[in-house]
């Protein structure tokens, strides 16, 4: 007899990827790295949080439940991979379940929180608007959607300068020229474009890739209204902002790679729920180029 999805959720998934033969790559309080059973891969880009039992895949920009986790395991596999399939491959393994009742509602979420913010002001650092021109984007384009940020890295015990770009949670991307992080939350960020009541809506990965166009452009701001994602994980946080608004078309700038790709997808069986909404992918306008930023500077001849 097949178990409950309650009991395939009390399974702990680190005992199953080890009954998959996936060893921990890198471990740190709750906090677990694997190479990923998904796919081969040279960086691990699996995170299993212990406490919450859920798990999270950078490279395929999914997560989820112990229950998730075999699905998309099995359709890796080309197995059949209904709830019911996942079940059954759970009873067949015959893993012990365990005794804690883990959250039905957890979701994924770093417990990093060794970047702390100390000051956050207009930029003016020379040092970071170098950095912004040598990725081919203006300081003045910038300045009106980025801060300098000075944060305390309490691993290090160090203070560094780094751009910052606020969510819609009050979190904030940070970036230079050698640190890529958050300050949590993270989610998406909305910025309302030059025309009212406007028809269109941009959807990118990054930051850097919404100051890319803006620069080649020539331009302070986008028409269209413009959602960034701060990281394709964040796609369902975006769907609100989109879904019966009244838009009629959705530009999506997605990386040339595979989570890009497996994002526009998404993006397309979306927009196709919404009655008079058309989805228009952009990124075939900077292939063969990974993404708008790496374009963006070969056309202006700067070397990434």
């Amino acid at each position: 007899m097949s178990m409950t999805l309650e009991e395939a959720n009390c399974i702990e998934l680190t005992t199953i990827l080890d009954r998959l033969n996936a060893k921990p790559v890198k471990q740190k309080g709750h906090e677990v790295w694997y190479s990923s059973p998904l796919r081969n891969e040279k960086t691990a880009s699996f995170h299993v949080h212990t406490g919450k039992n859920v798990w999270y895949d950078f490279g395929e920009a999914k997560g989820g439940s112990v229950i998730d986790f075999v699905v998309t395991y099995l359709a890796s596999q080309n197995e059949d991979h209904t709830i019911i399939d996942a079940l059954r491959w759970l009873t067949n393994m015959n893993i012990a379940i365990s005794p804690i009742a883990y959250p039905t509602n957890a979701k994924y979420k770093s417990d990093d929180v060794s970047i702390v913010v100390k000051q956050v002001t207009t930029l003016h650092s020379q040092i970071l608007i170098r950095y912004l021109q040598s990725r081919g984007i203006p300081s003045g384009f910038a300045k009106k959607y980025v801060k300098q940020v000075s944060a305390f890295n309490k691993k290090s015990g160090k203070t560094f300068l780094a751009l910052g770009f606020r969510n819609e949670d009050n979190g904030i991307e940070l970036r230079n020229a050698f640190f890529k992080g958050c300050i949590s939350p993270k989610t998406v960020s909305f910025i309302r474009g030059a025309v009212s009541m406007t028809k269109e809506i941009h959807v990118f990965e990054g930051f850097m890739d919404f100051l890319s166009v803006l620069s080649s452009q020539k331009k302070g701001s986008l028409d269209g209204d413009v959602i960034v994602l701060n990281s394709v994980a964040c796609l369902q946080l975006a769907l609100p902002y989109i879904r019966n608004y009244g838009y009629e078309t959705l530009y999506s700038w997605t990386d040339n790679d595979n989570a890009g790709e497996k994002t526009k997808r998404a993006i397309d069986r979306f927009v196709k729920t919404q009655a008079g909404l058309i989805h228009k992918p952009m990124n075939g306008s900077f292939a063969p180029y990974k993404d708008v930023n790496e374009w963006h500077m070969n056309q202006l001849g700067l070397v990434k």
